[in-house]
């Protein structure tokens, strides 16, 4: 009997676009060095539209002022194809497989992304097929699954977009993959209902390991950490503390963030660091969103474990402080200051904290001045 190729899952969550391809490209090469197994990548990305090779730049449909508007990230990449929206609600594959020796045809291997998109949708009972001459997975007339790929010396990357959950009004910023005479579809839009991510993920996983002939290992993640939006209100303000890191250390403003230590709760974790780094015991307030991201090879404080590329996962925490009296670690931040929600937004580099923040401003009209949480 044939044994199986081991091919490793990793299960990202919600992941920027650029953190996405920047994980794709280490893996790639990693896979062509033979210093890493086969892959496959399954995530969400926030809202982006992307452009292959082959791409008409007339089938974005938006302006760059509307971009920004709109909170939309535009990416020229190096995946066939053309003109492709990702967003949440839809989940992303990036197969990082070699297909030698007995897969070495790029025709078999899109009708085989295909058939696993195809599968996933009978098992809700949706009849989903194929449209001669158009990639991808159709259900009717309209498209449920995009596939767009690269294939560098039988390594692929890139992969396909499986829409579950996805707000499809944003389709109407781009002319999906140049084909204007047909719309998009999604399982909740078929189905009525929403569907939990994870268990779809599980269907399209049994059917990639399946058509591939696979045998798959999940991969957890190698690292979790938290970041803690501190806020305080006074005099019916509300003010978020954000802290400045020392130059060597990017120099940037950021809100509490720390690693989390092996075998500790997340929540207790965010507790620990908001006192470390402002002197100030508060409970914290889950806000339910979590994100992932490539560590920094210069961040790895683990012994050397062979790891071609870690991935972080980070939890989201929000809590309220009676007072603006803090303290803070001189070792790692150089300043602090308290700011209004634009300007905290103004100053907040990355995504993952931007979106903390949009979340503890979310809560706060109802909830914030009584809301706690044991632990």
């Amino acid at each position: 009997m044939k044994r199986k190729r081991v091919c490793e899952v990793r299960r990202l969550g919600i992941m920027e676009y650029a953190q996405g391809l920047k994980l794709q490209e280490a893996l790639t090469q990693a896979r062509k060095a033979g210093a890493a197994p086969d892959t496959l990548l399954l995530l969400e990305h926030p809202h982006v539209i992307t452009l292959g090779r082959n791409a008409n730049r007339n089938n974005v449909l938006l302006d760059s002022f509307s971009f920004a508007e709109r909170e939309i990230e535009l990416f020229h990449i190096g995946r066939g194809g053309d003109v492709t929206y990702h967003g949440p609600g839809q989940i992303v594959g990036y197969p990082i497989l070699d297909l030698r020796p007995d897969r070495c045809d790029i025709h078999r291997y899109v009708r085989d992304i295909e058939e696993v998109m195809i599968r996933a949708c009978r098992d809700y009972s949706i009849k989903a097929e194929r449209i001669s001459g158009l990639t991808g997975v159709w259900v009717g007339d309209e498209k449920i699954g995009a596939i767009g790929v690269r294939i560098s010396h039988w390594i692929t990357s890139h992969g396909f977009a499986f829409n579950v959950n996805t707000d499809l009004g944003y389709f109407s910023s781009i002319i999906p993959c140049g084909i204007a005479d047909h719309g998009v579809t999604s399982l909740e839009r078929l189905l009525g209902r929403k569907l939990e991510l994870r268990q779809v993920e599980d269907r399209l996983i049994y059917h990639f390991a399946d058509i591939f002939e696979r045998e798959i290992v999940e991969k957890p993640h190698e690292r979790h950490s938290i970041q803690a939006i501190v806020f305080c209100r006074e005099d019916e303000r509300i003010h978020y503390l954000l802290l400045q890191r020392i130059q060597d250390r990017g120099g940037f403003w950021q809100p509490v963030t720390g690693r989390v230590e092996p075998g500790e709760e997340f929540a207790r974790a965010a507790r620990r660091e908001v006192r470390e780094e402002t002197q100030l015991d508060l409970a914290p307030i889950d806000l339910n969103f979590s994100h992932s991201f490539v560590v920094d090879p210069q961040l790895w404080r683990e012994p050397d474990s062979g790891d071609v590329v870690r991935v972080n996962r980070e939890i989201a925490f929000a809590a309220q402080a009676p007072t603006k009296d803090v303290v803070i670690d001189g070792a790692e931040h150089q300043g602090f200051e308290w700011v209004d929600y634009s300007e905290a937004m103004r100053r907040l580099v990355w995504f993952g904290n931007k979106t903390a923040l949009k979340l503890t401003q979310q809560l706060l009209p109802n909830q914030a001045s009584t809301i706690e949480m044991r632990i």
